[in-house]
């Protein structure tokens, strides 16, 4: 595994465990010789990872839409800096470049990032690992709405195989890579049951 996408916060968020968590996971990604693809910010937790990836000589791919965001937020400190046209090119570069994915606390852009990786492996249209960093139990209840679309017909039990939860960034990393995609059960319920496949 030579490159990790990490979606995360582009703030600290209130608990200080986000932030050491965010600096743990950059230093072990630059001690692990695994380059780091991001959002290209040098602010929130976003801004916590690459710093400490940069900081122990590790290198930072950022990627970052022309004119959406102030200039003040970029990391003018990058190892290289990708400048794309909007969000959507954005996602897909980042996809593009990373062997993995990895989300850390954050809001709804987080969410969404990470929620399409997971789809996007759902659908075979990528076989790499998908991570959450569970700190503080962030992601209790986005892991229970996975659980609860499963126990309510919407999905099929053996996706959630294709996600990896950890508190531990160490933890998970070796769980990435160490990960072999699972065989996964026919997506579409309703034509299961009706066609047998």
């Amino acid at each position: 595994m030579n490159r990790i996408c990490v979606y995360s916060g582009s703030n600290l968020g209130n608990n200080p465990a986000y932030k050491n968590t965010a600096s743990q996971l950059g230093e072990i990604l630059a001690h692990k010789k695994i380059e780091l693809v991001y959002g290209g910010s040098k602010i929130g937790l976003m801004g916590e990872v690459a710093n400490q990836v940069l900081k122990n000589n590790g290198r930072v791919i950022g990627v970052m839409p022309k004119d959406l965001f102030p200039k003040e937020i970029a990391n003018a400190n990058l190892t290289q800096f990708i400048e794309v046209a909007d969000m959507h090119e954005r996602k897909k570069t980042m996809a593009d470049l990373s062997d993995g994915f990895i989300a850390l606390p954050g809001g709804v852009g987080t969410y969404e990032e990470l929620l399409e990786a997971l789809s996007w492996a759902q659908l075979k249209i990528h076989k790499k690992p998908v991570g959450i960093l569970n700190v503080a139990h962030f992601f209790d209840p986005l892991i229970e709405m996975i659980h609860r679309a499963i126990e309510e017909g919407f999905m099929n039990p053996s996706n959630e195989k294709l996600l990896l939860i950890d508190s531990d960034p160490d933890n998970l990393l070796e769980k990435m890579m160490a990960y072999t995609p699972p065989e996964l059960g026919v997506k579409w319920l309703d034509l299961q049951k009706n066609s047998n496949l």
